[in-house]
C-alpha cells in the first residue's frame, strides 16, 4: 500500500467518483447523470476488480446513489510464454492489427479468444488461422457462393418462399431458431466468446446446407423428367436459395454488435436494406421480399498467405 495518503485517497475515492462527476454529478447540468446512471454494465479489468466490487458500491451507498446493474470483470490477453513484455519482444497493439487487417477482423479475434472466465492467449499463428478459416473460408465463402448462385439461377432475384419446407429446410429453420435463443442467452450473461462461437456454428451449418441441397444438381434438368418432377425440383431450388439468403440476413444481424462494417456489407450484397433491419427482424425468418443480390459480389475477406503474415506480425511485435 502506498505510504502517501494523497495517493491512497486518489485511488480509492477520486478515481472512482470520476464516473459520476464526468456525468455532471452535483453540477448545474446533470442531464447525462440522469440518462446514463445507473450503468447497465460497468466493464473493468481483473487487476482493479477489488476497488470496483468492494469500495465502489460502498461509496455509492454512502451517497445514496444506485449501484451499477452489473459489473463485468474481464481477463487479460496473455502470450504463450506469459505476459506481454517489451524486453521479450512480444508486445502487440490492437491499432497495429487494425491498420493491417481491419477493425472487424481485429475485434472478432479479440472477442472470440478471451473467455469470460479465463485469460485469452494471443499468437500470430492463431490470429491468421482465425482470419483465414473463420472469416475467409466460413463466412466470406458462404456469402460469395450464395450471391453467385442466386445470380446464376435466378438472375439475381431472391426467389419467394413457398411456405412448404422439406425435411432439410425444416432442420435448418430449427437450427436458426435455436441459434438465436442460444446467442441471446449467452449475450445476456456477457459470455461474448461463446456467443460468437454459436454464430460460427450456425455459419458452418449453413455451409453444410449447401452440400445437402446441392443447388447445382437441382438446377439441371434430369433425363426423362416429368412436369411434376420439374416443378418439384424448381421449388426445391427456390427454397434452397431463399433459406441461404435468410440465414445470411440472420448472421449479419447477429454479428453487427462486433463487426458492423461486415454486417453492412453482407446485407448490401444480398439486397436487404439495413435501415429496415433491427433485432426483432432477426426472429422473422420468412420476411424477405423483392430482394435482389448484388450483380458481382466482392469477397469481404481475402485469404492471406499464412507464412508471410505470421512473419509480418512477429516483426511488428519486435518493434
Amino acid at each position: 500500500m502506498p505510504s502517501d495518503p494523497k495517493h491512497v485517497i486518489y485511488v480509492w475515492l477520486d478515481a472512482l467518483t470520476n464516473y459520476l462527476t464526468a456525468l455532471g454529478y452535483q453540477s448545474e447540468n446533470d442531464e447525462l447523470l440522469k440518462k446514463y446512471w445507473p450503468a447497465d454494465v460497468q466493464i473493468v479489468g481483473k487487476d482493479i476488480a477489488r476497488f470496483h466490487l468492494i469500495y465502489w458500491p460502498i461509496f455509492l451507498m454512502a451517497l445514496d446513489l444506485p449501484l451499477p446493474k452489473t459489473i463485468l470483470v474481464h481477463n487479460w490477453f496473455m502470450m504463450k510464454d506469459g505476459k506481454m513484455s517489451k524486453s521479450k519482444g512480444n508486445v502487440i497493439y490492437p491499432e497495429q492489427l487494425m491498420e493491417k487487417y481491419g477493425l472487424d477482423a481485429t475485434k472478432y479475434f479479440l472477442l472470440r479468444e478471451i473467455p469470460v472466465s479465463t485469460d485469452g492467449v494471443f499468437s500470430p499463428e492463431e490470429f491468421i488461422n482465425r482470419y483465414n478459416f473463420d472469416l475467409c473460408n466460413d463466412l466470406s465463402n458462404l456469402l460469395n457462393r450464395t450471391v453467385s448462385m442466386v445470380n446464376k439461377y435466378f438472375a439475381g432475384n431472391v426467389p419467394q418462399y413457398n411456405g412448404t419446407p422439406n425435411e432439410v429446410d425444416e432442420s435448418l429453420e430449427s437450427e436458426a431458431k435455436q441459434t438465436i435463443e442460444t446467442f441471446e442467452d449467452l449475450m445476456n450473461k456477457y459470455d461474448i466468446a461463446n456467443a460468437i462461437q454459436s454464430i460460427w456454428n450456425f455459419i458452418s451449418r449453413t455451409n453444410k446446407y449447401i452440400d445437402e441441397t446441392q443447388p447445382w444438381a437441382l438446377a439441371k434438368e434430369a433425363e426423362n423428367e416429368t412436369e411434376e418432377d420439374k416443378k418439384n425440383r424448381e421449388e426445391k431450388l427456390k427454397s434452397a436459395m431463399y433459406h441461404l439468403i435468410a440465414n445470411l440476413k440472420q448472421i449479419a444481424i447477429m454479428i453487427k454488435p462486433f463487426m458492423e462494417n461486415t454486417s453492412e456489407q453482407i446485407l448490401k450484397q444480398i439486397g436487404i436494406d439495413s435501415t429496415n433491419i433491427n433485432w426483432e427482424s432477426l426472429k422473422d425468418y420468412k420476411a424477405i421480399e423483392n430482394a435482389k443480390v448484388i450483380e458481382k459480389g466482392e469477397p469481404i475477406f481475402m485469404r492471406l498467405n499464412q507464412e508471410e503474415e505470421i512473419e509480418y506480425i512477429k516483426n511488428m511485435m519486435k518493434k
